[in-house]
């Protein structure tokens, strides 16, 4: 198989320190594919300086799959590119596999643990006896606490042996290598001729398969380096051997300093690009694949995101699934607005009733066929706040890397630290870091979701790569790249957004969201919450004092009046502002109005919620020596004032320690008149503001009514706080 330039320049970068820094000695590998695995390994060795020659890159592997026996291929590589060294007996070679090994240290401390070893050849060591079990009793005894079988996965010896013993005999490239060794080894004869040893307390060799809880990382200032707590020995080639992939990646983020407590993350800068500076229309070629998929909240806030992305249209391709009928609304106003920006797009309907899984194995197809150079999935679930993260994630220049996001104050986050046995989600010890960001970095990880770039030169490996049997499309994606041996990359170096939470979402209502204070409190507030709300809560700020001890707030948006007067409008049941009422306790109303319950629209809880949050800390400020924590409000309701329904309301006071009116509508534009009268002070404030509360005090003081509405429909929302 010819290397392509990819590969070629790729591997020349990364080896462009491999001089003979010590002239005796010399560490090897196998590595047919320039992959993540290999970048990784190659990382580490050249930061310890070690001479590094990588055996058969850009050639066809033959030696099997890897995920049981096979291998023989390694040896017969070996046996080709070590022949230069075979008359060589004052060089020492380290063998060491690469996609799956990390080295924490350089030539000075591995010379100095072989030679103490007092062996011509070291081989690594293991609890498991593999291939062949029914070998184990040929193996000599061991001490409590150190390993007693054979791992090829690294050895180390003086050349001229090494060279003779990857010669002996014959082995096919199916051959399992494993086996291959073991035999020369279980040969008493062939392990004397050799002066064989093996790493049996891991002095040099720390294989991780069956001895996870052998370990445990340590920081010594900006070096990290793992402990084995039975042995107490400082390993240094660390080998994630058998199926413990996943956490060994995890160990691997800090090894070979890449992260440590007194220098955090050493490898984020290293292999990273710059786009500043670049023209429109040199900057890569993107795909974006949206996905709809549920009943989903604040999609309106999700396409505002997408639209805002920092990047130029006319270098996006976008491809957009939605399977809600509800949601085609917010997908016409969005393409209505941006449609025709974008270099090319490509819509699926609900009603063309393609797939989850369709649709996304369909994206990577047309992206490749466009020769993209970058994938990006965003799924509906996901608000990309940071318009600059688009950047942010290129010029990280990882092939598949995923910014962290988490919804708002909750450790839900969209990739997970550990994988089960059976693969599902298990929690690493360091998830919790990486969530707060306490610990802040590049995080190679067994599941990412909802949103992550891929970069286009791996997406031919991924064709249909959303589909496995029993698996959802995002866990199959994940599970075909971690097979592939491909990493995938967390970043919490920034803040990016946020994720939705859509589980119990309800779509009965005119305007859903409306329902999602309790879910979703980020994403409410941000829609429906005044921008200068928060102004009135500043100790040196002047609060608005229409009448005596009446205050004035801005604490609504316009469209939080809008689509909560269209919600009543909708629902319909206004009460006619008649005396008997059936929704009170005692049935009757002594100051009737034409209104509609929060409890009718099942708003009530939603209600107390802003109550607590939004109106009780604005009541503390203007009250000074009140406190209701939370406050309580029995009666809370929408009222509408009509010239041919109710149009005035006649003088009274409120059952309430203090009442709330939210001004819903504009006066001189929605309907003219209308307003409050305050009698004892003579006082009428009729100018009210969309958006805008005023607060007053119930019972005693504030006897009021409510002035005519001559013209139009006028609304406000009212609450008797603490009756």
């Amino acid at each position: 198989m010819k290397m392509d330039l990819f590969t070629w320049m790729t591997f020349l970068s990364l080896c462009a320190w491999c001089q003979c820094i010590n002239e005796d000695f010399v560490v090897v590998t196998i590595a047919t594919e320039n992959n993540d695995g290999l970048r990784r390994y190659l990382r580490s060795t050249k930061k310890y300086g070690l001479n590094t020659e990588v055996y058969g890159l850009g050639e066809a592997w033959k030696g099997g799959d890897m995920q049981g026996q096979g291998g023989g291929h390694k040896v017969n590589l070996l046996r080709r590119e070590l022949k230069k060294y075979k008359d060589r007996d004052d060089l020492i070679v380290m063998f060491t596999d690469s996609y799956d090994v990390v080295l924490t240290s350089g030539s000075e401390d591995i010379l100095e643990k072989f030679r103490k070893l007092d062996a011509r050849v070291v081989f690594s060591a293991e609890g498991f006896c593999w291939p062949d079990k029914q070998l184990a009793d040929k193996y000599p005894e061991v001490k409590l606490h150190e390993k007693r079988f054979l791992n090829s996965g690294g050895f180390i010896g003086y050349a001229k042996d090494v060279y003779e013993v990857v010669s002996h005999g014959n082995i096919e490239n199916t051959d399992d290598d494993q086996r291959f060794y073991t035999t020369i080894y279980l040969n008493v004869k062939l392990r004397e001729k050799w002066s064989i040893k093996l790493d049996r307390r891991s002095e040099i060799f720390m294989n991780l398969h069956g001895a996870l809880g052998d370990v445990m990382l340590k920081y010594k200032g900006a070096h990290s380096f793992l402990y084995n707590v039975k042995t107490g020995t400082v390993p240094i080639v660390i080998h994630g051997n058998g199926p413990i992939k996943p956490e060994f990646n995890r160990l691997a983020n800090y090894l070979a300093d890449s992260w440590t407590l007194g220098s955090g993350c050493l490898s984020c800068e290293e292999d990273t690009i710059s786009l500043q500076g670049m023209k429109d229309e040199d900057h890569p070629l993107l795909m974006i694949g949206l996905f709809v998929e549920r009943p989903m909240p604040f999609l309106r806030e999700f396409f505002q995101h997408v639209s805002a992305l920092d990047y130029p249209k006319s270098r996006i391709s976008l491809y957009m699934h939605n399977s809600v009928e509800l949601h085609q609304r917010e997908l016409k106003s969005f393409l209505l607005k941006h449609g025709q920006e974008y270099e090319s797009l490509h819509i699926i309907n609900p009603s063309e009733q393609v797939s989850e899984v369709e649709a996304r194995n369909a994206a990577i197809e047309k992206c490749i066929k466009k020769s993209c150079q970058y994938y990006l999935n965003i799924d509906g679930d996901v608000h990309l706040e940071n318009s600059g993260g688009l950047k942010l994630l290129m010029q990280q220049n990882r092939s598949v890397l995923a910014p962290m996001i988490s919804r708002y104050t909750k450790a839900w986050s969209n990739f997970w630290g550990a994988v089960s046995s059976t693969g599902f989600y298990a929690r690493s010890e360091d998830y919790m870091d990486i969530v707060g960001r306490d610990k802040v970095g590049l995080w190679n990880v067994p599941y990412i979701g909802g949103v992550y770039l891929i970069q286009g030169h791996i997406l031919p490996a991924l064709k249909g790569a959303y589909t496995a049997p029993g698996l959802d499309p995002d866990m199959a994606l994940c599970l075909n790249l971690r097979n592939q041996g491909r990493f995938m990359l967390v970043t919490n170096r920034d803040w990016y957004g946020h994720l939705i939470y859509y589980d119990e979402f309800e779509t009965s209502h005119l305007h859903n969201e409306l329902y999602e204070i309790l879910r979703n409190p980020y994403d409410w507030e941000k829609r429906y919450i005044h921008t200068n709300y928060s102004q009135s809560l500043e100790k040196e700020s002047k609060i608005e004092e229409p009448c005596p001890d009446v205050f004035w707030f801005p604490i609504v948006t316009e469209v939080f009046c809008d689509e909560l007067v269209e919600e009543m409008e909708h629902y319909g049941g206004w009460s006619g502002g008649k005396n008997d009422d059936p929704r009170l306790a005692g049935g009757y109303e002594n100051v009737p109005t034409d209104d509609i319950h929060m409890t009718q629209v099942g708003l009530q809880d939603d209600w107390l919620e802003f109550l607590k949050k939004y109106v009780a800390p604005l009541a503390t400020r203007v009250f000074q020596g009140y406190f209701s924590n939370p406050p309580r409000a029995i009666l809370n309701f929408i009222v509408k004032y009509h010239p041919e329904r109710q149009r005035e309301l006649r003088p009274h006071h409120d059952s309430s320690t203090f009442t709330i009116n939210i001004a819903l509508n504009r006066p001189h534009v929605d309907y003219q008149g209308g307003g409050c009268r305050f009698i004892r002070y003579n006082c009428s404030v009729t100018d009210t503001r969309k958006g805008w509360m005023m607060m007053h005090p119930g019972r005693l003081t504030h006897y009021h009514e409510g002035l005519p509405t001559t013209q139009g429909t006028r609304y406000i929302f009212v609450s008797f706080v603490d009756p």
